[in-house]
């Protein structure tokens, strides 16, 4: 089975229980401050899952997310982890519950996938104090056919969800894993073991819980069922193929790699862990920049660094597998021809998505040539002091090795890694300090992740002061339009409880009067006590009525939530499709005041402003 046919029978299954098929996000969450990218089908669902408004599509969805985990990017290319994969999901907005999810999953997997029932293994939470053992979804495995030893009762750690903050929703997870028919590699092995002998194909997890302040976890009044199945996994077990690397969507991206390095097949360990590499790392980077949203650049921050981070390491492997420069914008193609009938934005941005790549490729590449000076300024200067020593004491012992602490700089200021500097070492007749450069490069990752964000979702961040600046962002959008011009659209942001962030288009730096022209006109709509209404309708009903859709829906049927601030629907200051939630009426707002005005990318500049109470 290829993944076409898994996306199309994954959403037509789920169409005929009931579900609507509604569109994914973008990779970019609108304003989710807990994670860079979209993670997981939940995130532009968080709204509805707090019950703070109802779905357009009603109380049963299902669709196909793309979603980029970067929490150790260093420790992906084996056998099933990926940077960018694509998630199919079905959710239960307070709507059916474990006997109809679990059922259907397994209805999928058995009737509609072929797995046989005895390939099977599913974990359930075993409970602990205050928490009971998830004995609902233990018996409906049972009476579908799964027998007590292959279904794992396990703690907290492994089969619970959230909550996303300290307190919160949250509940148990059955996961579903496919015995790929390995020998166990110990009397421990189980599913969530890392040998490959179990490979997790599918979630789904029961929001059933609030956790309160005083740590208590009480029934939830309302109850949600949110899934998840990835598609490379899946295709990769059904095909029996070793690897996701083997599969359909990698194949024509695997054989561009082979073909520019010249080789035929790649046969040692380090040849095929780079070659997984440039493919996952240059598919990814390929999503990001070819976005919906957009406005994500390699950069030294956040979202940026880490695009920057998967460009760089691929341009290192590449290195090493013998490939020439300007190879990025050959992959990216690849990845553009396989992916743009599903993802139409990658062909609408291709010629971003090229000029993106081959800059920070030419860049890197000069930092890479820079890196081998460094280099042999290292050995240069260890030379001179053994010769120095030398000439002072007979019985001196020549230092041969590099330390640990000039090897790291080579990969974290040139992005050498340990490897090639290693290589560099012995043709020089020196060694490397290896513990050393492993514990910088462990202080690195911990670094790393945190500036990666490894938070799996953004229901914690929601409150009313969110809210209020997910309002104000609407006004200042629409204030951008008024005073710069129409071109100014958003390209992205981000909220938290402090601030909001807006990048839009524009090509120059704004002037003191352009922002305070700005301002201005975002707090006449406060003072105005403007009512804030939503309505549904499809996306050209919306284009009809006036509303700005910069990121849309690809089923012409699909209702949409648009925002209209204004006093009607035909005498408003801003309309736009968006999921929201958002205030009421603007005079709650308090006071807006831009903070900063500063560029973002080529062509892309960033406001941050505040909203501070009423003098």
């Amino acid at each position: 089975m290829t993944a076409n046919e898994l996306r199309t029978k994954y959403l037509s299954f789920f169409e005929s229980k009931g579900h609507k098929i509604i569109t994914g996000a973008s990779l970019i969450p609108e304003n989710d401050p807990t994670v860079l990218f979209t993670t997981a089908g939940m995130h532009p669902l968080v709204p509805y899952l707090m019950g703070k408004q109802e779905h357009p599509a009603g109380t049963r969805l299902t669709d196909v997310q793309k979603c980029v985990r970067t929490g150790d990017i260093d420790e992906v290319c084996d056998s099933a982890h990926l940077t960018f994969f694509e998630m199919l999901g079905n959710w239960s907005l307070n709507d059916y519950f474990k006997k109809e999810a679990i059922s259907w999953s397994f209805e999928f997997l058995t009737q509609h996938l072929g797995f046989k029932p005895e390939q099977l293994n599913v974990t359930v939470f075993a409970g602990e104090p205050g928490i009971p053992a998830d004995d609902e979804a233990v018996a409906i495995w049972k009476s579908l056919g799964i027998p007590d030893e292959r279904i794992f009762r396990l703690p907290r750690e492994d089969n619970w969800w959230g909550p996303a903050g300290e307190t919160g929703p949250c509940g148990p997870d059955t996961e579903m894993f496919i015995d790929t028919g390995k020998e166990k590699c110990g009397p421990d092995c189980r599913p969530g073991c890392h040998c490959g002998k179990y490979i997790e194909i599918w979630n789904d997890v029961f929001m059933q819980f609030n956790k309160t302040a005083e740590g208590k976890f009480e029934p939830l009044g309302r109850h949600n069922v949110d899934t998840g199945m990835g598609v490379e996994r899946t295709i990769c077990m059904m095909n029996h193929l070793p690897t996701v690397y083997e599969t359909d969507v990698f194949q024509p991206i695997m054989a561009k790699i082979r073909e520019l390095s010249g080789k035929e097949a790649f046969t040692s360990e380090a040849e095929i862990r780079s070659s997984r590499v440039v493919a996952d790392h240059m598919r990814t980077a390929t999503f990001i920049l070819g976005d919906q949203k957009g406005g994500v650049t390699p950069g030294n921050i956040g979202a940026n660094y880490v695009l920057r981070r998967l460009i760089r390491s691929a341009v290192r492997h590449a290195r090493q597998l013998g490939i020439a420069q300007g190879f990025t914008e050959k992959m990216a193609e690849v990845v553009i021809d396989e992916y743009k009938h599903v993802y139409p934005e990658l062909e609408e941005n291709r010629a971003r998505v090229v000029q993106e790549l081959l800059a920070e490729e030419t860049r890197f590449g000069k930092t890479l040539d820079e890196g081998k000076k460094e280099f042999d300024k290292c050995i240069s200067g260890i030379r001179r002091g053994n010769e120095f020593r030398a000439a002072k004491d007979p019985n001196f012992v020549p230092v041969t090795q590099l330390s640990g602490k000039q090897a790291f700089r080579l990969y974290d200021t040139y992005g050498y890694p340990l490897e090639m500097t290693q290589e560099l070492a012995r043709e020089a007749g020196f060694t490397v300090d290896v513990a050393g450069y492993n514990e910088c490069f462990k202080a690195h990752q911990e670094l790393s992740r945190a500036n990666v964000g490894s938070a799996k979702s953004g229901l914690a961040e929601h409150s009313e002061e969110t809210t209020a600046l997910h309002t104000a962002t609407h006004l200042l959008h629409k204030a951008l339009k008024k005073v710069l011009g129409d071109h100014c659209n958003q390209k992205g942001s981000n909220i938290t409880a402090e601030r909001l962030r807006l990048d839009f288009t524009h090509g120059e730096k704004m002037t003191p009067e352009q922002i305070k022209a700005v301002e201005d006109l975002v707090n006449e709509q406060i003072r105005a006590d403007l009512p804030v209404t939503r309505e549904m309708m499809t996306l050209d009903e919306a284009r009809a009525a006036g509303a700005t859709a910069l990121f849309t829906s690809k089923y012409t049927d699909e209702k949409l939530s648009v925002y209209t601030i204004g006093k009607s629907a035909t005498d408003y200051f801003s309309k736009e499709v968006c999921t929201g939630p958002h205030v009421e009426h603007t005079g709650v707002l308090g006071h807006f005041r831009i903070k900063k005005e500063e560029s973002s990318s080529a062509g892309v500049r960033r406001i941050k402003a505040v909203l501070e109470p009423k003098a």
